[in-house]
């Protein structure tokens, strides 16, 4: 009983989300080599001084435009690199517990870019998302996905740990429903914030041809790669011209 009352709850996330055309998720195919950006590593001391500059650069114009944008908000971004060199390449936005916002690279990430271009993308890109609330929204859409599952699985009469259950369920749909047009959107703030910074999003968004593509998988966190690059190419087209 509780298999099938599960399964009729994700159908309905399924048209909630409007999302049923499920991709099958094994894992992603890796990008051609055509599209793989022919620009040797950096040497560990490269990459420490590019980071560096790109950090003293970046993280000024990333602050005046959360100014600009926002209002009582903490535009102070914190750099961080995670060391520990077993941490996959990664690059986060987070709040500290003084509402400060936080940027953390690991140093894989470091490692990985190609050149400056690109640091200062993915950097744009993560204060963007601090500029635009995201953490805030992402929050809120979970919690009113957890109360309407669970008011859900109340109405239809199930067990406490069958309403347990669909709370967190519902957190995790509601947590996915906005992420994709969360990452566009920052994608397109990294994108101007970068250009502002004088550095080339177009370059920068490079990186995007050398991670697997997610594709458009149904709850998937990120949009498709070739999405992506082309809200960077259309927000730059507007901003350069």
């Amino acid at each position: 009983m509780r298999r099938s009352w599960m399964r009729w709850l994700v159908g309905l996330a399924c048209l909630v989300l409007a999302a049923c055309d499920v991709t099958p998720t094994g894992a992603p195919s890796s990008p051609s080599t055509s599209s793989v950006s022919n620009s040797a590593r950096w040497s560990p001391e490269e990459a420490a001084r590019a980071f560096r500059e790109v950090v003293t650069t970046v993280e000024p114009v990333a602050e005046r435009e959360c100014r600009r944008r926002t209002n009582d908000v903490n535009c102070d971004f914190r750099i961080i690199v995670d060391r520990d060199p077993r941490a996959p390449a990664n690059a986060y936005q987070s709040l500290a517990d003084n509402g400060r916002p936080e940027i953390t690279f690991t140093i894989g990430l470091i490692a990985e870019v190609r050149n400056a271009d690109e640091l200062a993308f993915v950097l744009a890109h993560e204060a963007s998302h601090h500029i635009e609330g995201h953490l805030q929204r992402q929050s809120e859409n979970a919690a009113a996905g957890a109360v309407i599952f669970q008011g859900l699985a109340t109405l239809t009469g199930a067990s406490a740990s069958d309403v347990e259950a669909a709370s967190d369920l519902g957190a995790f749909v509601g947590a996915r429903s906005y992420s994709k047009e969360f990452e566009l959107e920052a994608d397109a703030l990294g994108t101007v914030i970068a250009y502002r910074a004088g550095y080339n999003p177009l370059r920068g968004a490079e990186f995007f041809n050398r991670i697997p593509d997610p594709g458009n998988r149904f709850l998937g966190s990120h949009p498709p790669n070739a999405e992506r690059i082309e809200i960077v190419r259309r927000t730059y087209d507007r901003i350069a011209s």
